[in-house]
């Protein structure tokens, strides 16, 4: 082991597919050894926002999301070596199936070198789950795989049915029982945001009660994260103060691009749009998405919130807006139901919820400072009389990307962009 690498226990939680239970067993693992008085730092691979809420609930830190493409493989690396320094144990929850993606989770395990726990959802299925188990750990060879665990097993002897089919070589961490009590609702986006779930408390302390009678009560293996070559920040935000919109319609807000404006010298300062009546005392803002069209009334009857925003716009101060932060800026914003609200105006035009998904991938976004990566992620459509300033190129097609509008000192688009791709753009973004 070199002289600057850490060593913690580690495992990547993935799975076949989406709808295996991910998020509830790495929740489940994580709150279980919190409970035994370990501190547990978790992850989340790739852009999602949703499920780090729910994780950052059941281990009480902050969760990062890991994301080979958006953020980079030394950023990935960095995030974790740090977290090795403080924690007990590190888990990190794939997305998607373990192979799904380019970069997938299995990229992100193998490059960080942390085994992989196969969560399969064993509905429907009894010995058969070995053999997908046994494909998912033989697929690729230098893929470190730590073993299996059955999820909502439906009783004993389906427990035992699933056991025979396990190959030797194959190690099996135990099933856990279906109960609807510790499964995590879900909607449009994704899961429910953790601060709207009443019973959360209640659903993590049954979900870590299953992980008890499992092997993951023990400490998985330790993994040695070594320090990547970090470049220093400018200080080019220094004096700066950012207002960031924060309540339960903006709140999809990645922590490292809160640390990376901090780290370049800005004064976080967070506000709500829901219920505040004026800006804090801010030289930008910050409208991260969320949730908006589940806030029409509130949002709407917020005249002096409005008003406030529109007298910032006017004076040609820096606004950034991100997908439900920029459908807040139009003139209206109209939800599935039919029901229509006005919103703030600063933009010309207006959105409207669909009922199937209109936005989705990595892209990149020709941002007025330089390119930033990002990933959108929608259900609406917005009709603007407004010229794009540019359109963000999409990954893995040519077809043309989500627009990028440019207002005075108001940048607005769907996009969601991860600042540390491209700190020099990001600080542009906040600054006349």
């Amino acid at each position: 082991m070199s002289v600057s690498a850490r060593l913690c226990p580690a495992l990547f939680v993935s799975a076949p597919g989406s709808n295996h239970g991910k998020t509830t067993v790495t929740a489940a693992v994580a709150r279980f050894h919190r409970d035994q008085g370990r501190k547990v730092r978790a992850f989340k691979t790739g852009p999602d926002f949703l499920d780090p809420m729910i994780l950052e609930c059941a281990s009480g830190y902050p969760v990062y999301q890991l994301d080979l493409w958006m953020a980079g493989e030394a950023e990935c690396r960095r995030l974790v070596y740090e977290a090795a320094g403080e924690a007990d144990v590190i888990l990190i929850e794939g997305v998607m199936g373990l192979f799904d993606g380019d970069p997938s989770s299995a990229d992100l395990a193998e490059k960080l070198g942390v085994p992989v726990l196969a969560v399969i959802d064993a509905t429907g299925v009894a010995q058969t789950l070995g053999a997908i188990a046994l494909g998912l750990a033989n697929l690729r060879l230098d893929l470190p795989f730590a073993g299996v665990l059955a999820n909502t097993v439906a009783s004993a002897r389906h427990a035992e049915m699933i056991q025979q089919g396990i190959p030797p070589r194959i190690r099996y961490y135990g099933g856990l029982p279906r109960d609807t009590q510790c499964a995590m609702p879900a909607r449009h986006l994704g899961l429910v945001q953790a601060e709207e779930i009443a019973d959360l408390e209640s659903r993590l302390s049954v979900a870590a009660s299953g992980i008890a009678t499992t092997g993951l009560a023990a400490l998985p293996d330790r993994v040695e994260f070594a320090l990547p070559a970090i470049e220093p920040l400018p200080r080019s935000l220094a004096g700066v103060r950012i207002g960031i919109a924060c309540d339960t319609a903006f709140s999809f807000l990645y922590p490292a691009n809160l640390d990376l404006l901090r780290s370049m010298g800005a004064e976080l300062v967070f506000f709500s749009p829901l219920v505040d009546s004026t800006l804090p005392d801010v030289d930008s803002l910050y409208l991260p998405g969320g949730y908006p069209e589940l806030h029409l009334r509130e949002l709407q009857e917020n005249a002096a919130m409005k008003a406030t925003l529109q007298t910032h716009f006017r004076q040609g101060r820096p606004i950034y807006a991100e997908c439900g932060g920029m459908l807040y800026l139009l003139e209206s914003l109209t939800d599935k139901a039919g029901q229509r609200a006005k919103m703030a105006a600063l933009l010309p035009g207006h959105a409207v919820m669909q009922s199937r998904l209109n936005g989705l991938g990595y892209q990149s976004a020709p941002m007025p400072g330089g390119v930033l990566r990002a990933h959108a992620f929608h259900h609406s459509l917005v009709e603007t009389p407004l010229s794009p300033f540019a359109q963000g190129e999409r990954l893995y097609n040519t077809s043309q990307g989500e627009a990028i509008y440019r207002m005075n000192g108001l940048v607005a688009s769907y996009l969601h962009c991860y600042f540390p791709s491209n700190p020099a753009a990001a600080a542009r973004l906040f600054t006349s």
